[in-house]
């Protein structure tokens, strides 16, 4: 295969932070929980109140049942599914990107271009990485539906008011991720390590921040390890970190409120369409990660890197004539 340059790599090796792969990768922990926790006052605070009352209805602050892990993390489920705690935890993701980019320019003394975060043909790429998320989640979601995996059924009265709060919060949390794994993470490797060490990494980094969604399993791995590599592909082929944002942003919007479909185990969201497992497979349904641990999946990520590995080693070839 012939070697993809990429600025962003030859931008990130030029780093005044000397540490090698294994001390970058270090340094992302810390920086990762950083993030989680930033992340998470928001939401914490918002949950309490519900996560009180729900425990005070089945007896546990009186003493009179014990909850158990699996019912603890049902019930925490359900509530960060709540509107009210959800939309406030998405918009929350912000401090995810902030944080990358306030390291990155900080600690690796790089600047943000090299994270992908160039103006040039931002809005083009962003628009076409809507088209591209959209077409990706609609394409498995449609193709259950064809082999009878799933069923689908129109929303009544629905909140489009609500529908619009869920994309904007969907377009902070698609960013921030994107930032984090592809913008840092991926380029920071980049730097010191050949181009398939880096998608490597961060695909599997990416998938490991996954490791506590319901129903996290080894269709799951898989699919959002493959989702990682799309992704990594993608933005070295376009050469900037703003259409996987919009794939990524548009992919999780589309999933969970046009085809009302658990976005990776975290629970429904106002939809306008909905859909219905007919099947009791996992395998086919992703079952309570939602169908992003399905086959279906499986196989339209696995189109989607075949078509990128082509179209890179033609990128590949054109810049060493």
């Amino acid at each position: 295969m012939k070697k993809l340059r990429s600025y962003m790599f030859e931008g990130s090796a030029k780093s005044l932070d000397g540490s090698g792969v294994i001390g970058k990768i270090i340094k992302f922990v810390f920086v990762f929980a950083v993030i989680i926790i930033l992340e998470a006052i928001i939401p914490a605070i918002l949950a309490f109140g519900p996560m009180m009352d729900e425990y005070k209805q089945i007896g546990v602050l009186t003493g009179e049942h014990e909850v158990s892990v699996a019912e603890s993390i049902l019930i925490s489920t359900r509530i960060a599914a709540m509107p009210r705690v959800m939309i406030p935890s998405l918009f929350a993701t912000v401090f995810g990107t902030i944080t990358s980019i306030v390291y990155v320019r900080g600690f690796e003394i790089r600047r943000a271009s090299t994270m992908g975060a160039v103006r040039e043909k931002a809005v083009p790429h962003y628009l076409t990485g809507i088209l591209v998320g959209i077409g990706l989640i609609s394409a498995i979601d449609l193709l259950s539906v064809a082999f009878g995996v799933n069923s689908l059924s129109v929303g009544k009265d629905i909140n489009f008011g609500l529908i619009a709060l869920y994309l904007l919060g969907f377009l902070v949390q698609g960013m921030s991720e994107e930032f984090i794994f592809r913008g840092y993470l991926m380029t920071s490797i980049g730097g010191k390590a050949p181009a398939s060490a880096a998608i490597a990494i961060s695909s599997v980094g990416f998938m490991l921040a996954h490791a506590m969604n319901p129903g996290f399993g080894i269709m799951p791995i898989i699919n959002l390890t493959m989702f990682g590599v799309f992704a990594a592909l993608y933005m070295l082929y376009t050469g900037d970190i703003w259409g996987v944002c919009a794939i990524h942003s548009f992919w999780n919007f589309t999933q969970g409120s046009i085809w009302g479909i658990s976005v990776s185990g975290s629970g429904s969201a106002e939809s306008v369409i909905y859909t219905t497992a007919e099947s009791s497979h996992g395998f086919l349904t992703g079952g309570k990660f939602g169908i992003e641990g399905s086959i279906f999946t499986t196989v339209v990520l696995a189109a989607g890197i075949a078509v990128l590995v082509v179209l890179t080693q033609k990128k590949a070839a054109r810049e060493e004539m």
